[in-house]
């Protein structure tokens, strides 16, 4: 009987646990491959993906993937939607005037993509043609901030990537492992990665949390922490990205 009753409270604290387990919604526009991208099961997955999991299993939450449009993402958060955007966001400090951030989980850089027939090897040899980039990213930034090379916004990079692949644009500028997905994979047999364009800072994607959220941020950021300590990240890198 006595076996009966511990195996009972071992249960029910072991439900309990569960029902506490803070459940935090993360954004996500699922556009933006191997880091967030949907299945042919319509499942959002990618290496974000998997490492907000892999941190919520280490510092006790259960995350909640909610896929947003990028251009509506960061308004969402500010009105309360959700409590975080997970989409390969790049702090900056002007994005941090208007929202918190977690500790870095990614180091990354943009990376310019053109036709295997193309001989150019940076932005400043398309001064006249059309760069396209997801617009609000700092890849379109970087577009933006280069001399006489017109930019072209789009909602989504994969329609910047159609559009370069049938000749509509010249290059393409997005993060290094989205660039190394379609110009190594996708597009493997048109496209290639030219260059990689330097900014003169370390650029590095964090999780976006409103102004104040502490609770939110502690519990991500001790799972960041966990995932680095554990090693986790680097087979996660492996896993969706390569070496």
């Amino acid at each position: 009987m006595k076996k009966i009753v511990m195996m009972l409270l071992v249960i029910a604290s072991m439900v309990n646990s569960a029902w506490a387990q803070k459940e935090v919604v993360f954004a996500v526009d699922a556009t933006w491959p191997p880091m967030e991208f949907v299945d042919a099961e319509k499942n959002i997955i990618g290496y974000s993906i998997d490492y907000m999991k892999a941190a919520g299993e280490a510092a006790g939450f259960k995350p909640v993937f909610k896929n947003v449009a990028w251009d509506g993402i960061f308004a969402g958060l500010a009105t309360g939607k959700y409590d975080a955007v997970c989409s390969s966001v790049s702090i900056t400090d002007e994005r941090k005037k208007a929202m918190d951030f977690s500790a870095p989980y990614f180091k990354v850089r943009q990376a310019l993509i053109v036709s295997k027939k193309s001989q150019v090897k940076s932005l400043a040899e398309l001064k006249g043609q059309k760069v396209g980039g997801q617009i609000g990213t700092t890849g379109y930034f970087a577009i933006k901030a280069a001399d006489g090379v017109e930019a072209k916004s789009y909602d989504e990079v994969g329609l910047a990537i159609e559009d370069l692949n049938v000749g509509r644009l010249a290059a393409v500028v997005c993060d290094d492992p989205v660039a190394a997905n379609y110009a190594l994979n996708q597009y493997k047999d048109t496209l290639k990665i030219a260059a990689i364009i330097e900014t003169g800072a370390v650029e590095s994607y964090g999780i976006a949390v409103n102004k104040g959220n502490q609770e939110t941020l502690d519990l991500v950021n001790k799972g960041i922490a966990a995932v680095i300590a554990s090693g986790k990240d680097k087979e996660l890198q492996q896993k969706w990205i390569g070496q």
